[in-house]
């Protein structure tokens, strides 16, 4: 195993569960000093000690700006900067356009969107020439997958904060891409899949590589988008969908 991250500092929101904890653990097992948050205490801890490497857990909710400055002020104490920042921390919410009501707007937007400029923006002052930001998006925010109009949206507003941070970013040397997973198998859609029979496996009719992507898959991607193996690649969008959003 290469140690590409060896002595850096990354930040992975969401870093709990599924994705964002597939990530974390690839990026400790590269040498990096890797922080995680997650809204569960619970699941948090749970999380760091899966990591290992010595792994830091904030709890915290991206969609609370004072809980994304109180995770930089830790980072900040213990190592005065930060190398990578995975902005994963999201939410998906089924709601068809007649349904849509002010719960469902907030719930959605507070997290996809708002909660990502603030990670992004408040750990700009720890970042120097050479770091990384990579976006978590979806496949939805390229589709129009119907009775997710809000998610969709939400996603295709990740993929656009990477064009405009990318140019705004190119001064200070930092990159900034988006990882656009497609179906993966999360704990939280293996319960909606095993509840709806007959659903996966119409899902999986519409992958060209006929499967639901794994965890790691996605991580792996990221990974490379945070490292030099990447150094000139920005502004991108780069699926990990099995063919889906190109075929």
């Amino acid at each position: 195993m290469t140690k590409r991250f060896e002595n850096k500092v990354v930040v992975v929101t969401g870093g709990s569960d599924g994705i964002g904890l597939a990530t974390a653990k690839l990026f400790a097992i590269e040498g990096a000093h890797v922080y995680i948050t997650g809204r569960r205490q619970e699941l948090l801890a749970e999380a760091v000690q899966a990591i290992g490497y010595g792994a830091v857990g904030v709890q915290g909710d991206v969609s609370n700006a004072a809980d994304v400055a109180r995770l930089y002020e830790q980072v900040q104490r213990d190592h005065q900067k930060v190398d990578v920042v995975f902005a994963n921390a999201g939410v998906y919410q089924v709601a068809p356009l007649d349904a849509i009501d002010d719960a469902h707007f907030d719930a959605t937007f507070n997290v996809n969107v708002k909660g990502m400029v603030f990670t992004v923006q408040k750990a700009l002052p720890l970042m120097a020439a050479g770091s990384a930001v990579v976006l978590n998006g979806s496949i939805a925010g390229s589709k129009g997958f119907p009775g997710q109009s809000l998610y969709n949206a939400s996603k295709a507003a990740v993929r656009s904060f990477a064009r405009s941070w990318t140019n705004e970013l190119k001064e200070r040397g930092i990159r900034v891409n988006v990882v656009a997973p497609g179906g993966t198998e999360t704990r939280l859609i293996r319960s909606y899949l095993d509840a709806q029979p007959g659903v996966e496996e119409a899902l999986n009719e519409n992958v060209p590589l006929g499967r639901l992507g794994d965890p790691n898959e996605v991580a792996r991607a990221v990974l490379f988008l945070a490292s030099s193996d990447s150094s000139f690649v920005a502004g991108h969008e780069l699926f990990v969908d099995g063919g889906v959003a190109a075929v």
